[in-house]
C-alpha cells in the first residue's frame, strides 16, 4: 500500500484526485486529506505519507512551509506541487525541499497519474533499498560476533597476530593502541574463592550469550569473544597505557554494576577477572594477568593491579628491548635480533661492567632461551649433547668483546635455523597439496578434503596457500582444470560433455561459462579453431 497525503483547500479538487487514484490505483494506495498547512503537518506525524500532493496557497501555513515542517522529520515524503500559480514563484523553495513534479492547474488527469506512477516507483526503489540494508545489517549482526571471537582467540593464542592486526582493527573500527583483557566467569556458588559447578553453569548458560554479551557492552567499550563452558573472554581497548588506583576502582565498580545485571538475566553467582594495559600485540599477557587475578582473588572482581602478583623489574631493565629480540627470533628476523642483541649486551656492559659472571649468565639464559624457540618451532633438532660446550666456552672467555660475538653469533645462528625451516616446512605443505590436486583435479572434492590431506586447519592452508601460489585454492584448481580441457578437446573422439566431466566439472552449462570466462571462446569454438 502507498500511503499519499492529498494537501489543498478546495475541496473540489481533493475529491477529484482521490477518484482519480482510486480508479486508476485500485487497493494499492490509503489516502488522507488536508485543507491547511498546520492539518498537513499534524497527519504527516501520525500517517507519515510516501507521496504528498501539495498546494501552494493554503490558509495559515503554506505549501512550503508546511513541506519543510514534513521534511525535518520525514526523509523519504515524495512531494508533487500542484498549483494555479506560476510554478516560478516557489521554484527555489520547492527545490530546497525536494520536490519531484510542479504541476500547474489544471491538470490533466493522464500528467497526474503518469507522475504518480514515476513517485511510486521511487517508494518501491527506496523500499527495497531499505529491505536490502535491513538484510545486510542482520548478516552483519551475525557475522561480527564471528569476527570479533575470532579476535579474541587470535590475541590470546598469539596465532601470528600481527599479521591480521591491522584487518582486524579495521573490520572492528578499533582505534586505540592499547587495550586490556577482562574475563567473565560464572557457577552455582563461590568456595574456597572458585566457582562450583562451571560445567552445568556453563550449559545452563547457553541460550544467554547475547544478552551477556549485550549487557556488558552497556558498561564497556569491549569486544566480547563467545562462550567458553562458563567464561567469557572480554577485549578492552584503552588509549593509553597509563592506569592509576583511580581507573582501577572506576572500573571495578562499573564491573560490579555489571554483575547485578547479569544476575538479573539468570541466577548464578559471577566473578570477574582484569589484567593491567598492555599493548595490542602483548594482549594475551593481560589475558593471563585476568586469570591469575580470578585465580588467586578473594574478591567478586579482582584486578591484577591489585594483588601484588606482577613481575616485577627494577627500574632502568630494557624489558621492551628484551620482547622486542625474542619477537626478532619468533619471526627469524636476522638483522633485527642481530641489532637488538647488541643493544642490549651494550647495556649490560655500560650498566655492569663490574658484573661479568652476571652478564655471562644474562647471555647463556637469552641463548638457551631463544634456542628453546627454535626447538618448537623445529627449526632445530634437539639433542641431549648439544649445548655441551656453552658452559665451558663462556667461563673461559675473560673479555666482553668475546662474549658479545658469542651471544651475537649465537642468536644470528637461531633466526637464521627458524626462518628457513618455516619456510621449506611451507613449502613442502604446498607441494603435497599440489599434488594432491593435480592426480584429483576432475573429482569432486573441497578445500578441506585438500587441507586434510596434508594435515592442517582449511584455515590456515587457504592463506598459506594463497600466501604461497599468489592463487586461492579456488583460482588455482580453476586454471588446473581449464588446461586439462584444452587438451582433452583436441581428442575429437570426445563430446564437449565428456570433456566437461574429465576436467572436473557436472554441468557443461557452467564449464562452458568458466571456460570462455578463461580462453574468451567456447570449448565448442575452441575445437572449431583447431581445424
Amino acid at each position: 500500500m502507498y500511503r499519499i497525503l492529498l494537501a489543498d483547500d478546495e475541496g473540489i479538487m481533493l475529491e477529484s484526485l482521490t477518484s482519480l487514484i482510486l480508479k486508476n490505483f485500485p487497493g494499492e494506495c490509503e489516502i488522507e486529506c488536508a485543507k491547511s498547512g498546520r492539518a498537513v503537518i499534524e497527519i504527516s506525524e501520525r500517517f507519515r505519507p510516501d507521496i504528498a500532493f501539495m498546494d501552494m496557497q493554503m490558509p495559515g501555513i503554506n505549501g512550503i512551509q508546511a513541506m519543510q515542517e514534513i521534511r525535518k522529520k520525514n526523509d523519504f515524503t515524495i512531494f508533487i506541487v500542484v498549483t494555479a500559480y506560476d510554478k516560478f514563484a516557489f521554484a527555489k523553495e520547492a527545490i530546497n525541499v525536494g520536490v519531484l513534479e510542479y504541476l500547474t492547474k489544471p491538470v490533466n488527469h493522464k500528467v497526474i497519474v503518469d507522475v504518480l506512477m514515476k513517485a511510486m516507483k521511487m517508494v518501491d526503489s527506496s523500499r527495497l533499498k531499505t529491505s536490502d540494508n535491513l538484510r545486510i545489517l542482520e548478516k552483519m549482526e551475525a557475522v561480527v560476533p564471528i569476527i570479533e571471537n575470532g579476535f579474541i582467540y587470535s590475541l590470546i593464542l598469539e596465532d601470528d597476530f600481527s599479521e591480521q592486526s591491522e584487518k582486524y582493527k579495521d573490520l572492528l573500527d578499533i582505534k586505540d593502541d592499547f587495550a586490556q583483557m577482562m574475563i567473565v566467569e560464572w557457577g552455582d556458588e563461590v568456595v574456597d574463592g572458585h566457582l562450583t559447578n562451571p560445567v552445568g553453569a556453563g550449559v545452563k548458560t547457553h541460550n544467554y550469550y547475547d544478552a551477556f554479551r549485550d549487557t556488558i557492552k552497556d558498561f564497556f567499550v569491549c569486544i566480547p569473544g563467545a562462550m567458553m563452558s562458563n567464561k567469557l573472554i572480554v577485549y578492552i581497548p584503552r588509549s593509553t597505557k597509563s592506569s592509576d588506583v583511580a581507573d582501577r576502582s572506576a572500573m571495578i565498580e562499573k564491573s560490579l554494576h555489571m554483575i547485578r545485571k547479569l544476575k538479573s538475566i539468570v541466577n548464578l553467582r559471577f566473578r570477574v577477572g582484569i589484567g593491567s594495559t598492555k599493548a595490542m600485540r602483548r594482549s594475551s599477557e593481560s589475558y593471563k594477568e585476568a586469570t591469575r587475578a580470578l585465580r588467586y582473588g578473594d574478591r567478586t572482581v579482582s584486578h591484577f593491579d591489585d594483588l601484588s602478583l606482577n613481575f616485577e623489574y627494577e627500574a632502568s631493565y630494557p624489558i621492551e628491548m628484551e620482547r622486542a629480540l625474542f619477537e626478532f627470533v619468533r619471526l627469524g628476523d636476522v638483522r633485527s635480533a642481530r641489532e637488538e642483541a647488541k643493544n642490549f649486551f651494550d647495556w649490560m656492559v655500560a650498566n655492569y661492567s663490574d658484573c661479568q659472571m652476571e652478564i655471562k649468565l644474562k647471555a647463556m639464559e637469552f641463548v638457551l632461551a631463544a634456542e628453546k624457540m627454535a626447538f618448537d618451532s623445529g627449526g632445530l633438532t634437539y639433542y641431549f649433547h648439544y649445548r655441551k660446550e656453552y658452559l665451558g666456552e663462556v667461563l673461559s672467555m675473560d673479555n666482553y668483546d668475546q662474549l658479545k660475538s658469542w651471544f651475537i653469533y649465537k642468536i644470528e645462528c637461531v633466526c637464521s635455523n627458524i626462518n628457513p625451516a618455516q619456510k621449506d616446512q611451507h613449502s613442502g605443505i604446498i607441494e603435497k597439496a599440489k599434488e594432491y590436486i593435480n592426480a584429483n583435479f576432475n573429482k569432486n572434492f573441497s578445500l578441506d578434503d585438500v587441507a586434510s590431506s596434508v594435515n592442517i586447519s582449511p584455515y590456515y592452508f587457504s592463506k598459506l596457500f594463497k600466501d604461497k601460489t599468489g592463487k586461492n585454492f579456488v583460482e588455482y584448481l580453476t586454471i588446473i582444470r581449464m588446461n586439462a580441457a584444452k587438451q582433452l578437446l583436441q581428442n575429437h573422439m570426445l563430446s564437449i560433455k565428456e570433456v566437461c566431466i574429465e576436467s572436473g566439472y557436472f554441468d557443461p552449462n557452467y564449464f562452458s561459462r568458466i571456460f570462455k570466462k578463461q580462453f574468451g571462446v567456447t570449448p565448442t569454438e575452441f575445437r572449431e579453431n583447431l581445424r
